[in-house]
């Protein structure tokens, strides 16, 4: 039996509080494709600890409960198609909830699910995602 993704996930926008720019990584499996930290919930996972365990995988940051908020916003998006063989063959949704993490200044992450980074201001963070859902939290919460 195959190890399908859960259909719920979580979005973390990471921000620098002294440059008000916003972390972007480039995905290893689709290069023109720029995000946020994102990741589905595990079995016995709540959102918070999704996010937290998400920010250590992806960025090698270890996150201050402090600095990690969460911004009671969750939104459903269609699974982009070439995405989709990770879930069960009936979904085509994922339910995200978005989180905010800040930091005091920018700093450089250590790599695992993604081959490069830039720190940009939030409407040119906005612009490079392919993810309506990311670019919208940008929008709304890094600003």
């Amino acid at each position: 039996m195959k190890n399908y993704k859960h259909p719920e996930s979580v979005l973390v926008i990471i921000t620098a509080k002294n440059s008000g720019r916003v972390l972007m990584m480039r995905r290893k499996d689709d290069p023109d494709f720029w995000q946020s930290v994102t990741g589905s919930l595990e079995l016995n996972e709540n959102t918070y600890q999704t996010a937290l365990r998400e920010i250590k995988e992806e960025t090698g940051f270890d996150p201050e409960q402090s600095q990690l908020h969460d911004l009671s916003r969750s939104i459903i998006f269609e699974i982009f198609p070439h995405f989709r063989h990770r879930y069960a063959p009936d979904v085509t949704h994922c339910k995200e909830h978005w989180f905010k993490m800040e930091l005091n200044e920018e700093q450089v992450p250590s790599l695992t699910e993604h081959t490069d980074f830039r720190w940009l201001k939030p409407q040119e963070a906005a612009n490079l995602t392919k993810s309506w859902s990311n670019s919208q939290a940008i929008l709304e919460f890094a600003v």
